[in-house]
């Protein structure tokens, strides 16, 4: 590139630009199909993007195959809306994480506010939403949009209850300042306030306002499990809910055992969130619930069915309503002489493989997955062997899990260094299937894996914790420098989890939470139930989303290794079992 822009220096900006058009469609024509080529494009959309070079940009954006980036997606409907498409479904379905918005998606929003595509109220919807995700730059850059002033929405990010004190005002614009203020206020000194203020103005909102106002509150108070959730959720009827405001509303109905309300908020979701498996479960749970023990309605058997094929926390509990078991399905047949060399001649795999050999592993993940995208289910066997053989056991559990229709459980769930995990379960009385979950949600057995926040080893050991662990049972001459060491790594994770199960009752769903969030908090949690909960009620009302999803993922993967091991039925609602308060 370097030498092209020196051999075109000099001749003029047209010329300068034509030759490095030319230079990217010269290196996509030398290297197509590669990831690193697309990556390259993704970043020349960018520039594209913020240039405005249409023309180009069309040209170029369905040629990017992982279509991954928002903010091109937000260019590409920017681009439609300025030929005259109407663009604003797909557009509000889009524009829901405002932390990845850019450059791009505000420009697309201001566009489509000129156009009429947009109301005040779809911005004032988004910048409520940006608030709520904690991209205040984003609710500042939208602020212009709707006449907010430099000033008013300096005010709203860093001094809320102030301008909640002000009150409602008159004009719409400080309607909508008080009313994002409210859950500004409740998301950092609690729902109480926001509440009395918002009962204060009453008179001076309409009805949708006032409901707008409740949704703001009710979404903090969901999350931090408060018992005026409820109420919140029944001011706020008819208000328009984020994402996270929808899906907390059906955890506070959950957890309440109010499954009519449950029904009716999951059929007001938007389509995309209905479609997830969480709330097609519920759903069916809430329609079975309305038959009040009678035969299964044959709606409710058709949601279950929809989802029981699916090798999940939500397909196994779904395969349990319908009446069966968690069982292993049958293994594929073996892999061939051929379809391995196939695996390994695999360009794009062997080039994955020497970055894993270097210690590249970002890139060799970007390379081993971009070759896995188009594969067959019995090549996609082929490369998680693959990857076995080389000891890259995350690649081969993260392969052996796209398959569809052909599974290879043993690939899916391995069992490393079971001579070292069985006899210290057995000495602890820890369920290994349990152990094993765990170690395939912490580290996907990577030896050497290490957090962002210091956790290390197969069973994520925090420094401070491992050392606690090696006082407490004795371990001599222990020191931090042996945290990877397999043998030292499962002895302290081991015992660390069996100290968290007997400090939490013996449940594994209470336990695996406190592993992943210190075990004062799911302590505190229970302590909020209005009433004992199904366990996966409990897993699903979680408040962090890391420690939600690491506990549904580690239940359901104890299931397949208890099936394993035990090689017999298992019931994933008997592990989870029901937590009291």
């Amino acid at each position: 590139m370097a030498e092209l822009l020196d051999s075109c220096a000099g001749n003029g900006r047209s010329v300068l630009w034509f030759c490095i058009v030319s230079e990217f469609r010269e290196y996509f024509q030398q290297y197509p199909n590669s990831a690193i080529g697309d990556r390259l494009r993704n970043d020349w959309l960018l520039d594209l993007g913020n240039k405005r070079q249409w023309a180009l940009f069309d040209e170029q954006y369905p040629l990017f195959e992982l279509n991954d980036d928002l903010q091109l997606k937000c260019y590409d409907l920017l681009s439609k809306a300025l030929k005259g498409s109407r663009v604003t479904d797909d557009a509000r379905a889009l524009l829901v994480t405002p932390k990845e918005y850019g450059e791009a998606c505000p420009s697309l929003m201001a566009s489509l506010i000129e156009l009429k595509l947009f109301t005040e109220a779809d911005v004032w919807a988004q910048i409520r939403l940006a608030l709520e995700t904690g991209a205040t730059a984003q609710a500042r850059r939208l602020a212009p949009l709707v006449g907010v002033s430099d000033k008013q929405i300096a005010q709203l990010i860093d001094s809320p209850s102030t301008l909640m004190a002000k009150g409602a005002g008159a004009s719409r614009i400080e309607h909508e300042l008080f009313i994002a203020a409210l859950g500004r206020v409740a998301r950092s000194s609690g729902h109480l306030p926001a509440a009395s203020a918002l009962e204060r103005a009453s008179s001076k909102l309409s009805n949708a306002e006032k409901a707008q106002g409740w949704a703001q509150i009710a979404l903090p108070a969901a999350q931090n499990l408060a018992s005026e959730a409820l109420q919140y959720w029944k001011n706020s009827q008819g208000a328009q809910l984020s994402p996270e405001a929808a899906q907390w509303q059906v955890r506070s109905y959950l957890r309440a055992g109010d499954f009519s309300a449950v029904k009716h908020s999951i059929e007001a979701m938007p389509a995309e969130l209905r479609a997830d498996p969480t709330w097609i479960y519920w759903l069916a749970r809430a329609l079975m619930a309305e038959a009040h023990g009678n035969e299964m309605p044959i709606t409710a058997e058709a949601l279950l069915r929809s989802i029981s094929v699916q090798h999940n926390f939500y397909g196994q509990l779904a395969l349990e309503e319908l009446g069966h078991k968690i069982t292993i399905p049958p293994a594929a047949e073996k892999l061939s002489q051929a379809e391995m060399v196939q695996a390994a001649n695999n360009p794009g795999l062997r080039r994955a493989l020497k970055f894993f050999a270097m210690g590249l592993r970002f890139e060799g993940i970007r390379e081993w997955n971009w070759e896995l995208r188009k594969m067959s289910e019995r090549q996609l066997l082929a490369a998680a062997e693959l990857a076995r053989q080389n000891n890259l056991l995350d690649r081969m559990v993260n392969t052996s899990d796209r398959t569809k229709t052909e599974f290879d459980f043993q690939q899916r769930y391995p069992a490393p260094h079971l001579d070292v995990m069985q006899p210290i379960s057995a000495k602890l009385e820890l369920d290994k299937a349990w152990a094993y979950g765990l170690i395939r949600q912490e580290s996907r057995f990577i030896l050497n894996a290490r957090s962002s926040v210091g956790a290390s080893g197969l069973m994520q050991l925090m420094p401070a914790t491992a050392l606690w662990v090696a006082n407490k049972i004795g371990l001599q001459g222990y020191g931090n420098h042996q945290v990877n060491d397999v043998q030292t790594n499962i002895m302290l994770g081991a015992n660390y989890l069996s100290i968290v199960l007997k400090g939490l009752d013996n449940s594994q769903t209470l336990a695996s939470a406190g592993y992943n969030a210190g075990p004062g908090r799911p302590k505190n949690w229970r302590a909020s139930l209005p009433r004992a909960v199904e366990g996966a009620i409990f897993a699903e009302s979680i408040p962090f989303l890391e420690t939600r999803t690491y506990v549904k993922n580690v239940m359901s993967n104890a299931t397949y290794y208890a099936a394993l091991f035990d090689k017999k039925p298992q019931s994933l609602k008997a592990r989870l079992g029901t937590i009291t308060p």
